[in-house]
């Protein structure tokens, strides 16, 4: 199933999600539902809450990036119950979009390298570094399970520029090639 993406503006978006087990109502048909969302949106990543369910998961596929750094050619991994324990690493810029803010791309300053602690789809843990951008992407798919959207890391002045836009995406005033699901 697609699910629609939710826009900018809807509170689960702002929301920090619940943990989840591996008890939680069909798992598996909700995480292939997010694959198959994803892939459909045209993304490299997408959280729970972008389908409105404020939970923490999110699945992340970076083979499109894999001319930019090869190594993430069979990048593709399922986070559930991610924490980012440690921040390293230069702070780079990265111009990034998102599904929910469609329409808009910003540089974000993040650190080029992160811990996590996480569960796959199997609830393996794991205890990963990631660097590059990988780390990018998945600091990004992380933040969205904590409330936080990537416009709110842009620099004040830049965001004061974004308001009338971002006013317009609530009210429904974009166009893109995937369901969507607009604030009430």
């Amino acid at each position: 199933m697609i699910y629609p993406i939710v826009i900018y503006g809807s509170p689960v978006l702002r929301k920090v999600a619940q943990e989840i087990d591996k008890n939680y109502p069909e798992l598996d048909k909700f995480i292939d539902d997010m694959w198959e969302t994803m892939y459909q949106s045209d993304g490299l990543g997408l959280a729970a809450p972008q389908v409105g369910k404020s939970i923490r998961l999110f699945v992340i596929d970076c083979a499109p990036l894999e001319e930019d750094e090869p190594k993430l050619k069979d990048f593709k991994k399922v986070f559930i119950n991610a924490k980012i324990t440690e921040r390293e690493g230069d702070n780079l810029p990265f111009n990034e979009g998102c599904l929910s803010i469609p329409l808009i791309r910003e540089d974000v300053v993040r650190p080029s390298k992160v811990r996590m602690e996480y569960y796959d789809e199997n609830f393996n843990f794991y205890d990963e570094w990631f660097e590059g951008i990988a780390a990018r992407v998945i600091q990004h798919e992380y933040d969205h399970t904590e409330g936080i959207l990537f416009t709110d890391k842009v620099a004040p002045i830049k965001r004061r520029l974004l308001k009338g836009k971002l006013q317009a995406i609530t009210k429904g005033k974009f166009k893109v090639d995937y369901k969507v699901k607009l604030p009430k």
